[in-house]
Parts: structure tokens; sequence; C-alpha cells
């Protein structure tokens, strides 16, 4: 997948992300490497591994805070040091402190690799991997190392691995759902023709496998546009879906994308509906001139709820993270990077009470792990390997006035076909 919140780089978002990594990083840069996967019984009997020591549980974040998700990757990363901060006043888990360690690969592949190599001897997981692009390139070392991962990307691609947990739902059943919305929603009706604006990449390949099944099972036909990150004006694509005479557009890109399609549509006189992922829409989108066109024609489908939805776990969350960080926006990175975490640390708590925080035991708690539920969404379940964690998504709809920029027009569900099309990929 691309996690897909573009930003410009800009030497302001530069410094504070230089400035957010050193506080971050403040508490863990006396650490030393441990020695390749070998293990101890700690003082209190707990074997351990690398990442783990008798006082502290060391764990990893490879974001992203000066480039294309700089917005996003900040989010999650304040949202996952408010919960280990949280943990700690609480005494920590298995009587040992968490300390995250933050690198900045800048959405740079390379970078990545590099930062994976520095970071992994020292910690025992992560719960934090920006982008589909990089996990596809640890993919390999992970799972050598059975260090349990949590990548903010959903491309089913990432599915198959032990080590490797896709959380919520894949980008082609966001697309399954999205298509069933505009046919319930009576939208879209049987032989017409609707777009579909994606990411190269895994990001958009698998949205777009997700979107021609639904299409094909709801007798419409689909009319895909390939597009680069880079690409922000999307006039081109408009016009062609206009002569194409689209009924709806889904776009599985980013927030940048979103926001011109809508932008370009609704000045062109193309009034249609428009479905996003999650990664394509921003609360920031809202203090554009895109906006009233989003509020107008866009809906996000998504496997987390709006975070300004009255469940008592994200408002929880939400009162929280404006305590701690006052006058940030409170956005969807801040759901998924705190949801991330929460689940890490139950798998955690979990291995101590089996008296091991070996990454293998790690892992092996995570995949125990039925009816996983941290009150800020559906529960998942983690036994299955191959399939994803949730197949029930939300329908979301911009709103300037809501904390996120989102609420809530359908509750989760699952899309009608979903299990049929799981079932016949496997």
């Amino acid at each position: 997948m691309n996690v897909t919140h573009t930003r410009p780089r800009t030497a302001r978002t530069a410094a504070l992300a230089a400035a957010l990594a050193a506080v971050l990083l403040a508490g863990t840069a006396c650490s030393t490497k441990a020695e390749g996967g070998s293990t101890e019984d700690g003082a209190d009997g707990v074997k351990a591994g690398p990442g783990v020591s008798d006082k502290a549980i060391k764990l990893g974040a490879l974001t992203d805070l000066t480039g294309p998700y700089a917005t996003l990757g900040k989010s999650i990363v304040q949202a996952q040091q408010m919960w280990a901060d949280e943990i700690n006043a609480a005494g920590g888990i298995c009587e040992r402190k968490v300390e995250i360690v933050v690198k900045d690969h800048g959405y740079d592949v390379q970078k990545a690799v590099t930062a994976y190599a520095d970071i992994s001897p020292d910690v025992v997981a992560l719960p934090q991997v920006i982008g589909s692009p990089v996990v596809a390139a640890l993919l390999d070392d992970i799972q050598r190392d059975s260090m349990l991962t949590f990548p903010q990307a959903w491309a089913a691609s990432l599915l198959g691995m032990d080590a490797v947990q896709v959380l919520g739902t894949t980008y082609d059943l966001d697309m399954i759902a999205a298509v069933d919305f505009l046919t319930r929603s009576k939208k879209i009706a049987k032989g017409d023709t609707i777009g579909h604006v994606y990411f190269e990449g895994d990001y958009g390949a698998n949205a777009l496998e997700g979107s021609e099944w639904a299409a094909e099972q709801a007798g419409v036909k689909v009319v895909g546009q390939k597009i680069k990150a880079t690409d922000t004006d999307l006039t081109a694509q408009v016009s062609a879906l206009s002569k194409a005479g689209v009924k709806a557009v889904l776009i599985s890109a980013g927030p940048a994308q979103t926001a011109s399609l809508a932008g370009v549509a609704a000045a062109r006189g193309l009034q249609v509906p428009i479905i996003s992922s999650a990664p394509g829409y921003s609360p920031q989108l809202m203090k554009t001139p895109a906006a009233p066109a989003l509020e107008a024609m866009v809906h996000v489908v998504s496997a987390a709820p709006a975070v300004s939805s009255d469940l008592p776990g994200v408002k929880k969350m939400v009162a929280s993270y404006n305590a701690k960080y006052p006058g940030e926006p409170v956005d969807s990175g801040v759901l998924s990077g705190y949801n991330a975490a929460q689940l890490m640390g139950a798998d955690l708590k979990k291995a101590c009470e089996g008296g091991s925080l070996t990454r293998e035991a790690v892992v092996k708690a995570h995949r125990s792990q039925k009816n996983a539920d941290t009150g800020l969404g559906t529960p998942q379940n983690f036994t299955y390997v191959t399939a994803p964690a949730s197949r029930s998504t939300y329908v979301l709809k911009p709103d300037a006035k809501a904390v996120g920029g989102l609420v809530g027009v359908e509750e989760a569900h699952k899309a009608p076909g979903v299990d049929a099309y799981l079932a016949a990929r496997g």
C-alpha cells in the first residue's frame, strides 16, 4: 500500500520532525546493541531477547516525519508516545517501562532499509511502519527476525506472514464496501460506469482488484485512471472520466489527489458521488478551497470509525490527546496509531504472562488473539495469517465542524460478497 497523506517537504516540517524525533529518542540514546537473537532469563524469570531488559521494553517506529506523509507520521508517533506514557504511569508492562525508538525514513525505501538495520537489534517489535513499499522491502528481514510489525498500510499483498499484521480491513475489501454503498443508496445502477482513480503500486492495485470484482457483481463497468503520488492536478483524469460518462468515482490515492478530484469535478460540472479510501482524506483538506466540494460529494470508507465517534474509547482517547498535545489536529492517524499501540501492549502483556518476552513469544501471543477489542472500532481476529483481521467497514463523510473532519454515516458492517470474494482468492 501507499498510505497517502500527501504533504510538501518544507524546512518547517523538517525542523518540527527533527525536534519531535529528538524528544522521543532522548530516552533511548544510550542503548546498546542486542546480540543477534540471543535470549536470557531476566531477574524475574521472564525470558528476554532483543529490545527487552529487566527495566525496559523497547519498541520501534519506522515513520515518515519529513516526506509526503509527514502529518500522518507525526500524529501516529505522538499517539503512540501518549500510549507509552500512560502505560508507564500505570507501572509499565511486565514491570518494565516502555520506550519507543523513532526513525524517520521520509518515505524513502532505501532510508527505511538502513533505518531498520540500525534499529532492529535494539527493539522487540514495531507498532508502526509507514508505507507498503517500505514494508514490502523489509518483509524478508522482518520475517527472519520474527519482528512483530504493524504496517500503517493495508494492501492484501502484506498478508501471509506470521510477523506482519495488517490491522483492520484491506484496500480491496474497502472498495467492495464502497461499491456496495453506491448500489444500496441507489447512486449507481446496473449498466452504469464508474471511475476509479488509483495510485500505482500495491495500494492502488489492491483497491482496483476489489472495485472490479464488486462492479462485476453489481453489473457495472469500471474505468480506471492510474496516477502517481506526484500527480496532484487531476484535470486530465476528470476530463477522461467525464467523457466516459461515469456516475460515480472511487479514489485510492492521497488527500491532495482527493481534493483535486473533487474540486476539479465540481468546477467542470461532474457532480457525481466520490468515495475515497481512508488514506485519501485528511481533516486539513477542510481548510482548503476544495472543502465545499468535499462536503458535497465525498464519502470515506474505513475500517476505523470517525474520530468524532461517540464510542467511549474514542472519546477518551480524543480528550487525552487534546490534553497532551493542545492545538494539534486529532485525525485518523491518531486513532490508527493509538489503536495499534494498544494492540501491541495487549500482545506484550500476554507474552509476559506466558513467561517470555522474546520476539517469537510476542508473535505467538499476537497470533493467539481471536477477539482483540481496544474499544476503538470493531474486534479483530489475528489467528488467520492469510486473511484480513476484520471484514467490516465504516462509511464516513467530511464535515468541517467535526473533530477530525469526519462524521459517521454508517456503522461498521460487512458488505455482501466479502466472504465469497475472500474464499475465491484462497
